[in-house]
């Protein structure tokens, strides 16, 4: 039943309107805090504490939270039409015993804007960019390695 904008709204039905109004997480991730941290997932904050585990324990370095990246500047077209900057967000950026490094995104799905961004970063930057899962099966894996056994 639609409310009729001449009608007066109570308190609570009021606040009742702004919840059913929350904005949802795409894909339903559910954001989840560790260590006063919030993630934007379940998924990213126990990679996370997987990225704590493997430090503590010797296996990598350490390892960035959130690194920003430049993928291209903001600028004028040719014929005068301003555009702005894009940048990417990673969820982990990983360095290696080795002194590799690697930037890790933490994903249940490809999607079509990570695509685009992932072209551009591998232009501009020098290193892997790996879109990490979970799977019940393999544990911590790439999206690639996932798609190939599911296609077997």
């Amino acid at each position: 039943m639609a409310m009729d904008l001449t009608e007066t709204m109570t308190s609570g039905e009021y606040q009742e309107m702004l919840k059913k109004r929350e904005k949802k997480q795409k894909f339903n991730a559910k954001k989840t805090t560790v260590d006063g941290i919030q993630f934007d997932s379940e998924i990213e904050a126990r990679y996370y504490v997987q990225l704590k585990w493997l430090k503590k324990a010797g296996e990598i370095k350490r390892f960035e939270r959130q690194p920003r990246f430049m993928l291209q500047e903001a600028g004028i077209t040719p014929y005068g039409e301003k555009y702005s900057r894009i940048e990417y967000v990673a969820d982990f950026k990983v360095y290696r015993n080795d002194g590799s490094i690697e930037i890790i995104d933490v994903k249940g799905l490809e999607t079509a804007v990570f695509r685009m961004k992932k072209k551009l970063f591998m232009n501009r930057y020098p290193w892997p960019l790996s879109l990490v899962t979970y799977d019940k099966d393999l544990g911590w894996t790439t999206l690639d390695k996932l798609k190939k056994r599911k296609r077997k």
